[in-house]
């Protein structure tokens, strides 16, 4: 018996590794799974903005025979996925004061579970050693769930002894993009990837030769600029009250980042997490019976 072709799986695990254009055709069908399987292919190429020979070139990049082929196991996907789809839907109704915490709670189990199939360790390593070798990082966010991720990234990374700081103003950044050089890096962090103002900070930090990893969407402007993509992809529902869940699915790749920066400096690491843990210790008037206390939360 042969092992399941489970398309959808192969998209976001191939996703990270495929070229712009191909990246940008994964986009639109994860969009919208049912359209992608009935549309033409040249429909879809006008979709994604492409020509219809990349299109082709992401069936058989994710291992399709051809377009006819990639269609088709759209649809079985979709077939097969649409009573999930109805529960979706649903869930969009307002849940009961006494449901409303697992449904939230589902939804965060969700996005973790489909981010994590996004994370390609080759790429959290290359974006890992950049942040260690780098003389100073900036990190870049705007919005909503981006703006905290920036802050996040600075309270991560300055524990373990990296200059950083960050950014969330679109004419601060633009000013900080002109003063960087080829050993500065940019951690930009955005859902969507198609904020002007953040495309233009990266822009101006790119043309006077600093690094660019973007925490961001598969197939966006702001993907096709990054030296290092760690992609994410939001799970938004139809319940418009709830925040977004899209903040855990960045938060796991920058805790996964940020254990990986650890790990490549272990003995420096571990002597500023042991340094962190005597100074507070002391602040606290607390010992080793909160040994297991958060650093600095």
């Amino acid at each position: 018996m042969s092992a399941p072709f489970d398309i959808l799986t192969r998209i976001a695990e191939r996703g990270p590794t495929l070229r712009l254009a191909e990246q940008k055709v994964a986009q639109v069908i994860l969009q919208d799974l049912a359209g992608a399987a009935a549309t033409s292919i040249n429909e879809l190429a006008r979709q994604a903005g492409v020509s219809e020979a990349s299109v082709t070139r992401f069936a058989k990049a994710i291992g399709c025979r051809d377009v006819r082929d990639l269609k088709l196991r759209l649809a079985q996907a979709t077939a097969v996925g649409q009573r999930f789809l109805q529960a979706e839907v649903a869930r969009a109704a307002e849940p009961s004061p006494a449901t409303l915490a697992d449904s939230i709670h589902a939804d965060i189990l969700d996005s973790l579970e489909v981010n994590r199939k996004l994370i390609d360790p080759d790429h959290m390593e290359r974006a890992a050693r950049l942040l260690l070798q780098a003389r100073m990082v900036y990190a870049f966010g705007m919005g909503g769930g981006s703006s905290f991720m920036a802050d996040e990234a600075r309270y991560r990374l300055a524990r373990l002894g990296r200059p950083v700081a960050s950014y969330q103003d679109a004419l601060l950044q633009k000013m900080v993009a002109a003063t960087l050089h080829k050993d500065d890096v940019v951690l930009a962090f955005s859902a969507t990837g198609n904020v002007p103002e953040m495309l233009a900070s990266c822009d101006i930090a790119r043309e006077y030769g600093a690094k660019l990893v973007a925490v961001t969407a598969l197939g966006s402007p702001l993907a096709a600029r990054a030296d290092v993509l760690l992609p994410v992809r939001t799970l938004e529902t139809d319940f418009i009250f709830k925040p977004s869940a899209s903040r855990y699915a960045m938060l796991l790749v920058m805790d996964v980042l940020a254990t990986q920066l650890a790990l490549l400096q272990q003995d420096q690491s571990q002597d500023n997490l042991r340094r962190l843990k005597y100074v507070l210790d002391a602040h606290r008037g607390t010992g080793a019976t909160d040994s297991r206390q958060p650093l600095g939360d």
